[in-house]
């Protein structure tokens, strides 16, 4: 019932939010915020839509297996989030773009333009539903179960209430809430914290002195070269994984193009850059000290990393307080993913697939029927999911966001033009044959891509346009 509580109270203040904020809006509100975002709200809120529920729920848990290597990655995003300020938000902001993927028509055509916009729509609904899974399956484990409510029906639940306080406003809508959002998270996890170190007995310096001292607490790997932790490998991963998850992603750079001018979006991105490694070293810290608290209670670690961070709020051992307080964190972290999900997903689904971005009886018909998507998405994911469900989003946008890397990154740093017609069929091969060659290289020499299958999927697109051009005046195509 507290959790419930929770929910409710939270869920109503985000319905009032948006309310004040918006009112009734249009598609100029809905898609583009009216340019008029403060640069500020915008960076604070994307901290908490960058982390997701993922973070909140797995990051404490990576410490199990990979100690605290996951800082390398993170050290990697900020310079991905300052090479997409200064490389791809000037490009945007001098096209005036509603949707990034417009360019792909601009600089080859329309069938490249169709395929961008087709694999964005496929990999946002994929780890996005990855993202909300996290906040269903907390709360059908430790409510709904109970009450024999069934898990299908969990999600239809959420998704209503995402859906109903983002179908006005949209985007605008959306600048306040996940500065609301964000604050409600660090406000959860500092006090999730502080109850910790209360259960360990320690102050806030003696907790810091036995995380740096644990085992737990490494950070680099540099000599191990086929390990997925060593430090270039997942230095670089994390270049990329920002410049396609966020330079190349219409949810992210939709709320950055709300703001006013260029120099108030490159402003906003580089700051929310530069506060994601401490705060994912917060998450790490936590899970350290979780695990010195469940070692003090004599509790077995978990069967999987991410139900780490349960195990302290399920025995309710640090008091109802980290309860309410864990429930706040993930529905904020959650609910700023999959808000901004269904309204990037509306937008380029009008914008680049209908080509409607003024019909609006098209955009709010689209809004519902993605949120009903979204819901088998999420039903999906949780029978076939077998593994952490931060690599499960990283693996999906891997696979599904190197056709995009290559085809912005031939635009981008070439002159020379590609056989538009090809280019869907080229998307669908290069991912094919990653798989293909990640499956040959385990078999002969026992090395598995990690992260770095995203560089090497854009490099298969790019040589891949690259040679298409040779078939652009053939009978044949």
């Amino acid at each position: 019932m507290i959790i419930l509580l929770t929910i409710f109270c939270y869920f109503i203040v985000l319905f009032l939010f948006s309310r004040w904020a918006v009112g009734r809006g249009n598609n100029a509100t809905f898609f583009r915020g009216n340019r008029q975002s403060p640069w500020y709200l915008v960076a604070f809120g994307m901290i908490g839509a960058s982390i997701s529920g993922v973070t909140f729920v797995s990051v404490p848990g990576m410490v199990i297996g990979q100690n605290m290597a996951y800082a390398q990655t993170c050290m990697g995003f900020i310079v991905g989030y300052f090479l997409v300020a200064f490389l791809l938000l000037p490009l945007y902001y001098r096209l005036n773009l509603t949707s990034i993927y417009s360019y792909l028509r601009t600089r080859f055509g329309r069938r490249s333009h169709k395929t961008g916009a087709a694999f964005f729509l496929l990999s946002k609904m994929m780890s996005s539903a990855v993202r909300f899974y996290v906040v269903c399956l907390i709360l059908q484990r430790f409510v709904f179960d109970a009450y024999g409510v069934p898990f299908f029906l969990t999600v239809f639940l959420m998704v209503a209430l995402v859906w109903l306080y983002t179908r006005q406003g949209g985007i605008k809508t959306l600048v306040f809430t996940d500065t609301f959002q964000t604050l409600c998270l660090f406000l959860a996890l500092g006090l999730i914290c502080y109850e910790v170190m209360q259960g360990l007995e320690m102050s806030p310096l003696q907790a810091f002195r036995a995380v740096s001292h644990d085992a737990h607490s490494q950070i680099f790997v540099w000599n191990d070269w086929v390990s997925k932790q060593n430090f270039w490998k997942q230095f670089f991963s994390g270049i990329f994984i920002v410049i396609v998850m966020t330079g190349l992603d219409q949810d992210m750079m939709q709320k950055n193009l709300t703001c006013k001018s260029l120099r108030d979006a490159q402003k906003d991105m580089c700051t929310y850059g530069m506060a994601f490694l401490p705060a994912n070293l917060l998450f790490l810290g936590l899970g350290v000290l979780l695990l010195q608290y469940s070692q003090k209670m004599g509790l077995s670690l978990p069967a999987s990393p991410d139900e780490l961070m349960l195990l302290p709020v399920a025995g309710g051992m640090l008091g109802q307080g980290v309860v309410v307080c864990f429930t706040i964190g993930v529905m904020a972290a959650c609910f700023s993913s999959a808000d901004s999900a269904l309204t990037s997903l509306t937008t380029s689904y009008c914008v680049d697939i209908r080509e409607a971005p003024d019909d609006e009886t098209l955009r709010k018909r689209s809004h519902l029927l993605i949120a009903l998507f979204f819901v088998l998405f999420i039903l999906l994911f949780r029978t076939l999911n077998s593994t952490s469900l931060i690599d499960a989003i990283y693996l999906i946008s891997s696979y599904t966001y190197g056709p995009l890397l290559g085809l912005f990154a031939y635009g981008l740093f070439t002159k020379k033009n590609v056989a538009d017609t090809l280019v869907p069929y080229i998307a669908l091969v290069a991912p094919l044959l990653c798989l293909a060659i990640d499956t040959f290289t385990f078999h002969v020499w026992q090395y598995k891509f990690g992260y770095e299958i995203l560089m090497l999927n854009g490099v298969l697109t790019f040589v891949g346009l690259y040679f298409s051009r040779y078939f652009q005046k053939s009978s044949i195509w």
